[in-house]
């Protein structure tokens, strides 16, 4: 069945891409899993191709493109590649909206000729230790000092990607208590610059997969933050982190389709090369079947992302079609990457061979953003249950 979500302006953009991945990436993709993070020049490569400026109003620097359509073509094109681009992903899917919906003319203008140039990387730290999904549970402060020109912000974020290259962070913190009535009230946003004093990077953390992409701890000690540094109003944070929610989860339920389908190229690849008892992999009827399977089940994940991305570009993506989007493309990937690593044999397990490393970045995708228990929960309140 022929694809509409793409149109030609798309198609010579993963052309390009393509081409950039091929002569950029694959090359030293090896040093960068082995390093455990991309070098931060080349953020730089990515913002002259024009990655980040997509969707930035013309005026500070950027496309002034709203559409989503462009980010997909590079989830696609990286899975295809078996790579990724680090924490470049953080910085536009999940920053930019907020500086776009929150930042003041003021703001936007200081902020976003730096972000679509890399000279300042972006990331979003609202996990903490003791808290994942319950944010209203966040103990990280931030209080208004007498004289009323800064913030004083106190506490600590974990499992933040893009930490340990960031410029700026938006961090999320209590700025009121709780009310009786609402205990998710109480919640701003700041862009904190992390070259502050009292602003400190912990350990960058050891992951079982995404090993390109830096993730840190962050700790704040009576770190200081301009009062022109708030994002929105004040108190009103964790309604501001719902609305990006969709967007989000699209993102990840488009990023686990790709990795599926890249799964099954990859798979197809290898059993037509490989040989057991003098016949091709390919040949024997269980390996027909397992990818057939596979394919059916990727056709299927295709067809939700796109509607998705469709949905999201028009601005109709609702919370439970977001949350049904990522729960079932992200467990369809699980299943497809699974099968397909186990036609690679004993290969399969080795980090030389894209299926293994595909097969540990896939796994978070049941985890962040919201796991898929909480995409349950999500759709089932739809249901009325």
């Amino acid at each position: 069945m022929r694809r509409t979500v793409f149109n030609e302006d798309h198609e010579a953009f993963r052309e390009t891409l393509r081409a950039f991945i091929e002569a950029e990436v694959v090359p030293v993709h090896d040093e960068w899993f082995a390093a455990g993070q991309v070098p931060r020049e080349f953020y730089y490569k990515l913002a002259e191709l024009g990655l980040f400026g997509i969707s930035v109003p013309e005026e500070f620097g950027g496309a002034g493109i709203e559409s989503h359509k462009f980010e997909a073509v590079q989830y696609e094109e990286t899975a295809r590649a078996g790579v990724t681009f680090g924490g470049s992903g953080v910085h536009v899917l999940l920053a930019l909206p907020y500086i776009k919906a929150l930042g003041t003319d003021e703001q936007k203008k200081r902020y976003l000729e730096k972000f679509v140039s890399a000279e300042e990387m972006w990331a979003l730290a609202m996990t903490e230790p003791g808290t994942g999904s319950d944010l209203a549970g966040m103990k990280t402060t931030a209080k208004l000092s007498e004289d009323g020109t800064h913030y004083v912000l106190n506490g600590s974020k974990t499992f933040i990607t893009g930490g340990v290259h960031a410029d700026r962070v938006i961090v999320c913190a209590r700025t009121s208590a709780p009310t009786a009535e609402d205990r998710r009230f109480g919640i701003s946003l700041f862009a904190v610059d992390t070259k502050s004093e009292g602003y400190s990077i912990g350990r960058k953390l050891d992951k079982l997969g995404l090993r390109t992409s830096d993730t840190a701890e962050l700790a704040f000690v009576d770190v200081k933050v301009p009062v022109e540094d708030l994002l929105g109003e004040e108190n009103k944070g964790f309604y501001y982190l719902g609305s990006n929610l969709p967007s989000e989860r699209w993102g990840i339920a488009y990023g686990a389709y790709a990795q599926a389908k890249a799964a099954v190229r990859f798979a197809k690849e290898y059993v037509q090369d490989r040989t057991v008892f003098g016949k091709p992999v390919a040949s024997f009827q269980n390996t027909k079947f397992e990818l057939a399977a596979c394919q059916a089940e990727v056709d299927a994940a295709e067809a939700v992302a796109d509607r998705a991305l469709e949905a999201l570009d028009r601005g109709e993506l609702t919370a439970a079609e977001a949350a049904s989007a990522k729960l079932f493309n992200t467990e369809v990937a699980h299943r497809v990457i699974d099968k397909c690593l186990q036609l690679h044999g004993g290969y399969g397990f080795m980090n030389e061979y894209p299926i293994a490393r595909l097969y540990a970045d896939n796994r978070v995708n049941r985890i962040y953003g919201g796991t898929s228990e909480v995409m349950k929960m999500i759709i089932a309140k739809d249901m009325g249950l």
